[in-house]
């Protein structure tokens, strides 16, 4: 899963697809978790169809919160629980999932434009994040979801989105980010990479529009023929050893 991404400029967006409103307020481009950026949705308050652009948190705000760091509810004598990660979602658990489960049946779909995104490869022993880009040059627009949080101290409404991520375990370039994890009560491995989920251009439109049940099947990896990697060549960003979670 990724937690840091490059973002477009809002030029760069528009000269890659036609966005019918643009979001005044201004990200920046090099983002990690909590950081404001830009998505797409399907425009708000619009009687016929056509694209948004809106600047949002990424990390998505539980409905639930009472912050917009995402918190874990606070058990019965807690002031608050540990921060969620909720830069990722992870697909197979959307339906049931409190951060997530609402945004999805309600069709709360959007696309994240990237210019690159970061993954972690430990098979070095140690990680070197790989920077992926398309190989036509062009930007990424990676699956997601999103949705609003009001808080209820200021009357501010809050944007945020979330990437989502499918299991990549036979995936033959994206299977090698991340580390293998140990399972702590029995110490076996768990093999379960993840990767997020570009979008074709052309199934933009039915990504931000089409049922539940058929975002379902829009859910795959890359090919790799579209993909560009290697090891990136700054390395600014979260640790080596501070991969977020998805819950």
């Amino acid at each position: 899963m990724c937690t840091r991404y490059i973002s477009p400029e809002d030029r760069e967006i528009e000269a890659a697809w036609y966005i019918g409103a643009r979001s005044a307020e201004r990200w920046l481009r090099s983002l990690n978790p909590l950081r404001k950026g830009p998505f797409m949705r399907r425009a708000r308050d619009v009687t016929e169809y056509e694209r948004e652009l809106v600047v949002g948190q990424w990390g998505m705000i539980p409905p639930w919160s009472t912050s917009n760091i995402p918190q874990t509810k606070p058990r019965k004598g807690e002031v608050k629980g540990k921060r969620l990660s909720t830069v990722n979602a992870r697909t197979d658990r959307m339906e049931k999932s409190p951060t997530y489960g609402s945004a999805w049946k309600k069709g709360q779909r959007c696309i994240i434009p990237a210019s690159s995104f970061d993954e972690p490869n430990w098979e070095s022993g140690t990680n070197q994040w790989w920077r992926f880009k398309r190989a036509d040059g062009r930007p990424w627009g990676i699956a997601g979801l999103w949705d609003t949080w009001t808080d209820l101290k200021t009357g501010e409404v809050w944007d945020s989105y979330t990437m989502l991520t499918i299991n990549a375990n036979l995936h033959p370039l994206m299977s090698r980010m991340h580390r293998i994890e140990i399972d702590k009560a029995t110490g076996l491995e768990i093999f379960d990479k993840r990767s997020v989920v570009p979008l074709e251009e052309h199934d933009f439109d039915r990504w931000l529009t089409c049922t539940v049940e058929e975002a379902r099947d829009m859910l795959m990896l890359p090919s790799l023929s579209v993909i560009e990697a290697g090891p990136a060549v700054d390395d600014a960003g979260p640790a080596a050893d501070e991969e977020t979670a998805e819950v």
